[in-house]
């Protein structure tokens, strides 16, 4: 079975065994919607400054993650989901990031959409809250096809950012719409390729997807950076300005309590196991000698922070609240 064929059914598997996920949201009565923690949605924005450019984190919801997709050694995994008073399953938030860059508003990742159920898709409120309109964005920038990163390019028969240019990596995009891969996909498994053609189909027709190559400098200050591994084409973002720097890190992790103290630790999602891990430890050695910002899709909101490496592990620094603005300011 190809791996990434494997990786795309455990993940709704996973999901669904925990009571959400696309099943949950078809209504299938095999994955039964779990009460929700709370009654009201949370703020779901949170701004920051890289050199002079705003960036705003925006939840798109929390999923719940089973730490059993975790491949490593189970008791050391326990012990240290038990040491950072995570009981599985785990919430796991689902970020995305808006930049302001001169006339563009990029936003990093689509969210959900209605792909997860409806414990997700709070990115467009998300946006709005912040004080942006959908229709405002002009490039969404997708670090990797997976649905829980492109479902909320389309609701229903809609497209979400009708302004926006899509860009991705070429052979992340190659793959998903590869109709030689989706025929050799077990049946079950080939929904997967729909709906990823489905959520990019409306925009490849309206000649709004451009893609890139390996390492490409899309727009001044800000990169592409090839981090294959979780998927073919996986890739970080980078911007820079005025000497602040910040890397939006994708699916470089899932379970942070466990994966920073053992960057070995894989996940069922990632279609190159051997490979995702080379991503993880590199990008973690350089995220800690340079001190730069991070910006992980499954880190707890707003999910920004930096790293330190500490003898054999690295640990998480969130960035401090700062809520400092002068009274009137947006």
């Amino acid at each position: 079975m190809n791996k990434l064929h494997a990786t795309a059914l455990a993940v709704l598997l996973a999901i669904s065994a925990v009571g959400t996920g696309a099943l949950a949201a078809e209504g299938d009565s095999r994955a039964p919607v779990p009460p929700a923690n709370l009654d009201r949605s949370q703020a779901g924005y949170y701004r920051v400054k890289i050199g002079d450019v705003n960036v705003t984190a925006l939840s798109d919801g929390t999923l719940l993650l089973d730490p059993s997709l975790l491949h490593g050694k189970r008791k050391d995994i326990d012990l240290l989901l038990a040491k950072n008073f995570a009981r599985p399953p785990v919430d796991t938030s689902v970020n995305a990031f808006l930049i302001e860059a001169g006339a563009r508003l990029i936003l990093v990742d689509a969210g959900t959409g209605t792909l997860f159920g409806p414990a997700a898709n709070k990115l467009p409120a998300s946006l709005r809250a912040a004080g942006f309109q959908p229709e405002q964005i002009t490039d969404v920038l997708v670090t990797h096809i997976h649905t829980d990163h492109t479902g909320g390019l389309l609701v229903g028969a809609k497209v979400v950012y009708p302004n926006a240019t899509i860009h991705v990596e070429k052979r992340e995009l190659d793959y998903w719409l590869d109709t030689h891969a989706m025929d050799r996909a077990p049946a079950e498994q080939k929904h997967f390729f729909t709906e990823a053609q489905e959520t990019m189909r409306p925009y490849i027709s309206a000649d709004k997807v451009r893609t890139f190559n390996g390492a490409t400098e899309l727009f001044p200050g800000f990169k592409s950076i090839p981090a294959y591994g979780h998927t073919p084409g996986h890739t970080f973002y980078s911007l820079e300005d005025k000497g602040d720097k910040i890397v939006f890190w994708g699916d470089l992790l899932h379970a942070a309590p466990v994966q920073f103290a053992m960057p070995s630790v894989t996940i069922e999602f990632d279609a190159n196991p051997r490979a995702a891990a080379l991503a993880r430890q590199k990008a973690f050695a350089d995220a800690a000698a340079n001190s730069y910002l991070v910006a992980p899709a499954h880190m707890s909101f707003p999910g920004i922070g930096r790293l330190r490496k500490e003898g054999a592990i690295y640990r998480w620094y969130p960035i401090l609240y700062v809520n400092d603005a002068h009274a009137g300011s947006r």
